[in-house]
């Protein structure tokens, strides 16, 4: 069973997706923020960079739990015959 543990390769890929995940909706509800300055709302803008926000903090999230280590399973034991 040697050969199905996870790399620890898969735990940094993990993070970075994460990080990067975060960042790029954090760059474009900022974005977003910036566009719609004139044009709507302050209210309305706040929404809408809340679920820009809450979608970058989910997803980041995800690839962070995604990333982790889990514990490795017991070996089962295998039932003996008396001989």
């Amino acid at each position: 069973m040697i050969l199905l543990d996870v790399s620890s390769v898969a735990g940094g890929v993990g993070v970075f997706a994460g990080i990067a995940f975060l960042l790029i909706f954090l760059g474009i509800a900022f974005v977003a923020f910036k566009l719609l300055r004139k044009s709507v709302k302050m209210a309305f803008r706040i929404g809408i960079v809340a679920v820009i926000v809450a979608i970058a903090v989910a997803g980041s999230a995800f690839f962070l739990m995604l990333s982790t280590s889990k514990p490795a399973r017991a070996p089962q034991k295998t039932a003996s015959q008396p001989k």
